[in-house]
Formats: structure tokens, C-alpha cells, sequence
């Protein structure tokens, strides 16, 4: 299996280029950029695994390209923000950012954060274990575990990262019980696996905005208060 390929994003060289020699002494391939438009021509041309993405940097900053990364893909990505950053540390978690570490860092601790956050989005842990080609139907959509993608009701495939499609598995598995957060994290991920209880609502909220007419109306992944989260559709085997 080939090494994780890394995106540092950072506008200081003396942390970008350290960072960058540390990370690929640890089995990591990594790509660096000096700013968010070099970052999207990286994108453009490579498979990336993850993003280290430092949130102040000249010209486009670090949320704008979180927000982007978000809305286009399922790249993981580590926020690094300064100590007074705390604002941008909330709003980046609240795009759906997968995990954030304060500068100054160790690297070690970093490190570990990386691993773990690709095991994640890896699915190496997915205590719902669906047959190898089924497929449920909800709404105008339909889940195949065969491919394990989403397709809309004209076939065309909806792109998910393996936490929306371990989480969105569950749902479909569990039609119409409400789950909280702690059956959610054991039913789409493993708990061992989650490092904040906020990454379900994280996915949550991804979920929506890609499949919800009307993200903040939902109607078929519901917020049932004080309990948790249920799929509101009848659900189809196809």
C-alpha cells in the first residue's frame, strides 16, 4: 500500500518546510504550498489524503479553503491555528473541519493526529457491516454497498467521504429509530475512532447539504431534541 500523500498548506517556510521533512522521516509522502491558490492547483492535480491547513496566511485564508475543500470533496482536513485564534478554531470545526492543533505543536502529537484521522476516513473501523452488493433506497436516493457511493434519482453519483457513507449506512440499516450520538459513533465509525463527539454532527451536517432539498429544513435525516438524529425516510431494498 502506497504512503498517505499530505498537503501542507502554510505561508511561513520555517514551519511549512520543517513540518513537511518531519512528516515524510514518518512514512508519509507530503506536497507543500505557500498559499491557498497553490493549494487548489495541487488539488487539481493530485489524489490528496489529508490537508494541514494553517488558518492565517495572505489572500485567501485558511477557512476559505476549508469551506472549499468541504463543498468539493471528502479530504480530510487539520486545521493549525495560533493560540488567539479561537473564533476561526470554532468556525473552521463548524465547516466541518475533521480536527484542529494550536501552534506552537509538537510534531509527535501531530503525527498521531494525522494517523488517526485518516483511519477515520479510511473506515478501518465500520462496526455496520452491510452484504457486499445491496442497495437501499430513500427518498430520491439510493445507497449501493457494493460501490459504496450515493446515487440521485437519475443515476448520477454523489461523491462521500467514508465517514457520511459509514454514518448514512447506519441510517439506512436503522430506518426510522432515533440514535443518539453514542449509537452513531458505535454504529458508523467505532468510538475508539472518534476523537469529538461533534464529528457526528460535523457529518451530519455535511449530509444535508448534499442531500436535503432544503439543508436547513431537513426532512430526511431529522434532529429529534434532547435524543439525537433519525432518518425519516421510508427506506427501500432494491
Amino acid at each position: 500500500m502506497s504512503e498517505p500523500h499530505i498537503l501542507v498548506v502554510d505561508d511561513e517556510r520555517d514551519i511549512r518546510d520543517p513540518l513537511a521533512a518531519y512528516l515524510g522521516r514518518n512514512g508519509l509522502r507530503v506536497t507543500k504550498a505557500e498559499n491557498a491558490a497553490a493549494a487548489r492547483q495541487v488539488l487539481a492535480a493530485h489524489a490528496i489524503d489529508l490537508i494541514l491547513l494553517d488558518i492565517m496566511m495572505p489572500g485567501e485564508d485558511g477557512l476559505s479553503l476549508a469551506g472549499f475543500v468541504r463543498a468539493t470533496s471528502g479530504i480530510p482536513v487539520i486545521l493549525v491555528t495560533a493560540k488567539t485564534e479561537d473564533m476561526d478554531r470554532i468556525v473552521g470545526l463548524e465547516l466541518g473541519a475533521d480536527d484542529y492543533v494550536t501552534k506552537p505543536f509538537n510534531p509527535r502529537e501531530l503525527l498521531a493526529r494525522i494517523k488517526a484521522v485518516l483511519r477515520r476516513a479510511d473506515g478501518s473501523a465500520r462496526p455496520v457491516h452491510a452484504p457486499e452488493a445491496e442497495a437501499y433506497g430513500f427518498g430520491p436516493w439510493v445507497l449501493r454497498t457494493g460501490e459504496r457511493e450515493l446515487r440521485d434519482s437519475d443515476g448520477v453519483a454523489l461523491p462521500l467521504s467514508s465517514g457520511e457513507y459509514n454514518l448514512l449506512l447506519a441510517f439506512v440499516t436503522h430506518p426510522k429509530r432515533v440514535l443518539t450520538r453514542d449509537q452513531l459513533l458505535d454504529l458508523s465509525q467505532g468510538r475508539e475512532l472518534a476523537a469529538f463527539e461533534r464529528s457526528i454532527d460535523n457529518h451530519i451536517s455535511r449530509l444535508r447539504r448534499k442531500i436535503e432539498e432544503d439543508p436547513s429544513d431537513p426532512k430526511l435525516i431529522k434532529t429529534v431534541w434532547g435524543g439525537g438524529y433519525t432518518l425519516a425516510s421510508e427506506v427501500r431494498r432494491l
